[in-house]
């Protein structure tokens, strides 16, 4: 057996109609769970509406926001996987397939740097990071599409030799210009270390990370805490209207590197859209998340 063309361009579409139409069940645990220890009482009405939004938006089979942001994709390779056609093909094509059948119509938020135009297609599209896993036999696929409250707000900076103190404060400097423009409560990813792409990656990976877990890193854990507590403290709260919750998380990882240092900073809203299935050798699609 193989992982097919089909299976893969099929896996991909919903995967990214699936982002559109809820929130992941950690996200949904975090949420509620920061309505019972937000003290606003503006904030614990939007936080009830965010909630409430995310379960009609599954009843109904519709969106729980109308930017549908462009696609991108992370793909882990196991190294026993058998492939059966073009697998870069299927993702794009995947994207095309899910313009042509979704309802309701998601409109044209893919646009030309160069000259503004907007279009379901463009450049370098979808955006795909490829990794390997070893000893798989299985293609592991994270669908996470980037929209504005997603992306626009994310940072990165060369630092040459910086103290731990002085990546905080970047970190905190980055979020305070964030705002709320950003739709919190928000999950940061932060990078650290490594090349200038590098550090951008892990922090779009650190995104990705489920609620909860505690980093095994015990000098980040440290910093995810403080961080965590100083970003709440700013009041910007839920969607702008102040309060306890602004931040759901801040999840960090870091890469060896240089004597200079790159600190990324990025931003997932409260959406949080994050799915996530393996596809085996055997034709089995699971889902992860």
């Amino acid at each position: 057996m193989a992982v097919t063309y089909e299976l893969m361009k099929d896996t991909a579409r919903r995967l990214y109609e699936r982002s559109l139409k809820g929130i992941p069940e950690n996200s949904k645990l975090a949420l509620a769970d920061a309505l019972q220890t937000e003290t606003s009482e503006a904030a614990q009405k939007t936080l009830r509406f965010m909630l409430a939004s995310a379960a009609r938006a599954e009843e109904r089979d519709t969106y729980v926001c109308s930017d549908a942001g462009f696609p991108v994709y992370f793909v882990k390779i196991g190294t026993r996987v058998q492939f059966s056609g073009d697998l870069k093909k299927a993702i794009v094509d995947s994207f095309d397939e899910l313009v042509a059948t979704i309802q309701p119509p998601i409109l044209k938020f893919v646009t030309n740097p160069l000259t503004g135009e907007r279009s379901y297609r463009g450049k370098d599209m979808p955006h795909v990071t490829w990794d390997l896993i070893s000893d798989a036999d299985y293609v592991d696929i994270t669908c996470s599409p980037k929209a504005l409250g997603s992306g626009r707000w994310a940072a990165l900076e060369v630092f040459s030799y910086p103290t731990l103190e002085e990546i905080e404060r970047y970190i905190l400097e980055v979020s305070i210009k964030a705002g709320s423009q950003h739709c919190p409560p928000v999950v940061i990813g932060v990078g650290i270390g490594g090349s200038f792409d590098h550090a951008a990656k892990l922090a779009k990976l650190q995104t990705l990370r489920p609620f909860g877990t505690k980093n095994p890193e015990p000098i980040l854990a440290g910093m995810e805490a403080r961080l965590t507590e100083a970003i709440n403290a700013t009041g910007f709260g839920p969607m702008g209207t102040g309060g306890d919750t602004t931040a759901l998380g801040v999840h960090i990882d870091y890469a060896s590197g240089h004597g200079f240092t790159p600190v990324a900073v990025c931003f997932n809203c409260w959406i949080n859209r994050r799915t996530r299935a393996r596809i085996y050798n055997s034709g089995e699609v699971e889902v992860v998340e």
